[in-house]
């Protein structure tokens, strides 16, 4: 996910943030163990871990991406850790052939260059040898030749702007620019919509020339740089689309390319904004809207009856070996309770930010744990790290791995702790919400490697700032609120996709949390390219690798004092909460769903859209909206109360005697805590995608990465199917009663049962 992305998330949760204060509920940490384990990392030696490890191209099946397994294997087995490689075999597509010309028309003929050139002063940039040229992955097969239509951003409010304007893109080729909903919805709507074929570019106004200086002056992307990476429909399923919820192991039964729901039919590529200018130049048809017009320096139309364009992909496909490495340390005293950490290996080229700046904070934490280990130390449970394969193909390797341990996984896990690109910055969590109070007072025991402030401080004076500037909108204002109180602590942000905790979280139901720093290096402009490299993120993203050492002494921390501790580190009102939070925003929802139908019922009965429309253009009227009954919150309402009930008497007990309870309470008190999370999950799974199975958290079917909180509620009220938003309210009920009563068990055990 994106550090603009993130921080949206945290915006909106911190406006969403209840008022009520619950008592704490965690131990003191060991302070004298963590600083020796904060001792023991190194930045520098971080910064050259990261720089051997994006010298060469990355991606899956890359021989440089093997080698960075062994070398992380190794590593591991040096620090200590019993290590080892488990490998599966991941459909994973790659480039044969792609070409993409403008055969007529304006500026005809034309050939898109679909490589990068190397940039002066970036050695790795020469390097590209074995790399992937322009090419998106599970995008469908073809060579098509056809008009071409701008479709802005190919979210869905665009392609309802079209229709307005009575241009249509079945039989086109659609080409969008990249932004406002994740990459692979914009060939997956353009093929919904009766597209052949699909194009994607970076606008300049988006991370080009008008956000920065282009690289290698500034950040940003220069006209020559594109955004790799997966079309594969993750809003259905993450993973390998042959082996949808199960793990692809050499001899799994696999679902044809043809018959795979995640797999798209037309085929797609990524473009630079320089060749994308020729393209756009090109075009003919009503110049567009305000909102579609980018910062190229023409004049934009939509297009639809102009030139025609020639777009070919042919690629090879068949599975490749994807190398997770897999470490544990073993607990001394609950071997069986697992906290598992874990960032992604792979990258689209050399990978230098997204992943690699992750990975080595995650390296560095585990050579700190393994000194303290050699020094004597025992984590009372086992800790599991994990160094993913295959990731930026669609979770790839961390999906299988779950998919395949997912027993093991569901009685055993206490939390999976993820991390993926790090920046310059501010520190940026989301994830279960029990999990909110555990993470502000790890956040206030870490010092900020510029101010010397802990990165806890200066988030707040960061939120607080940005409310109180002009023209600040009310989540601004209202984050701000949250951030001046130090009595409240900072929410946490709800985790949608894009990284590797989907599975985690979403399917099997476990605790996660999603950990990076941001908001001052900036990457966005080489985000997925050929200049993601070691030069770019030593200069412009992490310059001395200061905020690698801040991600590894956050999560080091987060991670030992979850091994170690003696009662449950959860503070569960902070969920409930949250929850009360997300079902007043459905509620809100709801009511403005209605209002809107009204709204349009009266101007299509009255011809406003006719009289409103230049009468010398094309148009249409906008389609009807199905009429908004008004939805029955009541069983909702009863399990929020209900859930907010429990998780206060649980608070209230573990605060009153956590520190008092016997052996044989701990062990029972573990056992429902461990497994609790599991309990928001349902069978039946999310409309149109039931690999997806937790009632609260989901990436959004229109979103991608961003979260959807409610989802199987907020979505069919989004989209107005309001059969299955009464479905949901039942459903999404009885997960929180389960959960509430999941919490009774617990208190009981606390209060002596």
């Amino acid at each position: 996910m994106k550090s603009s992305q993130r921080l949206t998330a945290l915006l909106a949760a911190c406006a969403a943030a209840a008022l009520s204060i619950a008592p704490a509920a965690q131990a003191a940490p060991d302070r004298a163990l963590e600083e020796r384990f904060k001792a023991g990392l190194d930045n520098a030696e971080m910064g050259a871990w990261l720089k051997t490890m994006s010298a060469l191209p990355i991606h899956v099946g890359a021989p440089h991406n093997k080698a960075n397994a062994e070398m992380t294997l190794k590593q591991f087995r040096d620090w200590g850790w019993d290590a080892r490689i488990e490998t599966f075999w991941v459909m994973y597509p790659t480039p044969q052939e792609v070409s993409l010309e403008l055969v007529s028309g304006a500026g005809a003929p034309f050939k898109a260059t679909l490589t990068e050139p190397p940039i002066a002063g970036d050695e790795s940039s020469a390097r590209q040898q074995g790399g992937l040229p322009a090419y998106v992955a599970f995008q469908g097969d073809g060579d098509v030749t056809a008009p071409l239509v701008y479709v802005n951003y190919g979210m869905p409010a665009d392609y309802d702007a079209l229709e307005r304007m009575g241009v249509s893109v079945k039989g086109k080729i659609a080409i969008a620019r990249y932004g406002q909903g994740w990459r692979g919805l914009k060939p997956k709507l353009a093929q919904e919509h009766g597209a052949v074929g699909a194009i994607i570019y970076s606008d300049p106004r988006d991370d080009g020339y008008a956000a920065d200086d282009v690289y290698p002056k500034g950040a940003a992307r220069p006209p020559t740089g594109f955004q790799r990476g997966s079309v594969a429909d993750m809003t259905f399923a993450p993973g390998d689309p042959t082996t949808i919820g199960y793990g692809s192991t050499r001899n799994a039964k696999r679902t044809s390319r043809e018959e795979s729901p995640t797999i798209l039919k037309i085929p797609t590529l990524p473009i630079s904004y320089g060749d994308a200018q020729v393209l756009l130049k090109s075009l003919d048809g009503p110049v567009a809207p305000a909102s579609f017009r980018g910062s190229l320096p023409i004049t934009y139309h939509v297009g639809g009856n102009g030139g025609q364009v020639r777009l070919k992909v042919k690629s090879e496909w068949t599975p490749k070996p994807a190398y997770n490495v897999i470490a544990m340390l073993k607990g001394s005293e609950k071997p069986d309770e697992w906290v598992v950490r874990g960032n992604h290996r792979d990258g689209w080229v050399f990978g230098a930010t997204d992943p690699i700046s992750g990975h080595v904070a995650m390296m560095g934490e585990a050579k700190a744990l393994g000194a303290l280990k050699k020094a004597g130390w025992r984590p009372k449970r086992t800790i599991v790290y994990t160094s993913w394969d295959a990731e930026e193909p669609m979770l790839l390797g961390s999906t299988e791995w779950a998919e395949q341990h997912a027993a093991e996984l569901k009685k055993k896990a206490v939390i999976y702790i993820n991390s993926d690109s790090n920046a310059r910055g501010f520190l940026d969590v989301g994830g279960s919400h029990a999990f909110q109070h555990f993470v502000n007072e790890v956040a206030a025991d870490v010092k900020d490697p510029q101010t010397g402030a802990s990165v806890r401080d200066r988030l707040r004076a960061r939120l607080a700032v940005a409310g109180s500037a002009p023209g600040a909108s009310e989540t601004a204002k209202a984050a701000a609120k949250v951030a001046l109180d130090p009595a409240r602590d900072l929410p946490l942000g709800p985790l949608g996709s894009g990284s590797d905790y989907s599975s985690f979280l979403q399917h099997l139901g476990l605790p996660a949390l999603n950990v990076g720093y941001d908001g001052e290096g900036e990457s966005g402009g080489v985000y997925h390219s050929a200049y993601d490299t070691y030069e770019h993120h030593s200069r412009f993203v992490d310059p001395g690798h200061a905020y690698a050492g801040a991600l590894a002494d956050t999560i080091g921390r987060m991670v030992i004092r979850i091994a170690d501790a003696d009662r449950p580190v959860q503070r569960y009102g902070d969920f409930a909460d949250t929850v009360e939070g997300y079902l007043g925003e459905v509620k809100k929802l709801d009511a403005a769903k209605r209002e809107e139908a009204q709204a349009q019922a009266r101007l299509l009965a009255t011809g406003a859209y006719k009289l409103a429309d230049d009468p010398t253009l094309p148009r249409g009227d906008p389609t009807p909206f199905a009429a908004s009954p008004t939805l029955d919150f009541q069983a909702m309402d009863a399990a929020v109360v209900k859930l907010k009930a429990s998780a206060s008497a649980f608070d209230q007990a573990l605060a009153a005697k956590g520190d008092s309870l016997t052996p044989a309470q701990r062990k029972k008190l573990d056992a429902i805590t461990l497994t609790l999370e599991q309990r928001l999950l349902r069978d039946k799974g999310l409309p149109f995608r039931p690999w997806y199975k937790n009632m609260i958290y989901a990436p959004g079917r229109f979103t991608g990465y961003g979260a959807k909180t409610l989802p199987g509620i907020r979505e069919a009220i989004e989209e107005r199917r309001f059969d299955d938003a009464k479905v949901y309210v039942g459903l999404t009920a009885e997960a929180l009663m389960d959960y509430a009563s999941g919490l009774d068990e617990a208190s009981a055990v606390i209060n002596g049962g």
